[in-house]
């Protein structure tokens, strides 16, 4: 099992975890990881789009003008596809985008990320995170202190993980939450990962 350093939000060592191999020590597997991302994606599309026909345009009940005898083409209607202000043909319609994987593949793409993340020096195993009260300089400090740039995610198991919640939302391109809230697309699209010991154990006990 691999054995990685704890630190405290201030980034000085507190000692060391043991994280578990069948979570932590997966192979990369990219095929299932792609998938379970456009799968992500896919299912947060809201699916509204969609243009009107020729049977739901307003208007274009009278026929133009008679059949025979104008010199002119027939017309039916003025809400043709061909007109201005008429139909369109083969548009968007509203519909569902979702796509269906198996759970155990999606398990698979998580535990695949997280040790790639773990592999790449990008995972850092916080002892805990205890705000006593929502503080967005608390985690400006906390980011700082372990250089994490640009994209960030906190999963927080502890007591105070609202705190935390909190306290990064207003900070461009970080994002916490509880680790029900983990998924593929974040640990893929972001810099640093910051998991608590409360966090790993929770972690754990649903992908192992």
């Amino acid at each position: 099992m691999p054995k990685v350093k704890l630190y405290n939000v201030a980034g000085e060592a507190a000692g060391e975890i043991e994280l578990n191999d069948s979570v932590f020590g997966v192979d990369y597997n990219e095929a299932v990881i792609h998938q379970a991302v456009v799968r992500q994606m896919a299912n947060e599309r809201l699916g509204t789009h969609a243009t009107k026909t020729r049977g739901l345009v307003r208007g274009g009940g009278k026929k133009p003008w008679k059949q025979k005898g104008t010199g002119r083409a027939r017309v039916g209607s003025i809400r043709s596809p061909l007109w201005v202000g008429g139909g369109t043909v083969f548009g968007p319609t509203p519909r569902s985008h979702a796509k269906d994987m198996p759970r155990k593949a999606r398990q698979l793409a998580v535990r695949s990320a997280l040790s790639e993340k773990l592999r790449a020096n990008e995972l850092v195993v916080l002892d805990a995170v205890n705000f006593e009260a929502p503080k967005t300089k608390e985690v400006v400090k906390m980011l700082a202190a372990f250089q994490a740039e640009g994209k960030a995610v906190i999963v927080d198991g502890g007591a105070l993980c609202q705190n935390t919640v909190l306290s990064a939302r207003n900070i461009p391109g970080v994002k916490a939450y509880a680790p029900n809230g983990l998924n593929i697309y974040d640990i893929v699209n972001t810099g640093k990962l910051f998991l608590t010991q409360e966090a790993v154990k929770k972690i754990e006990e649903v992908l192992a």
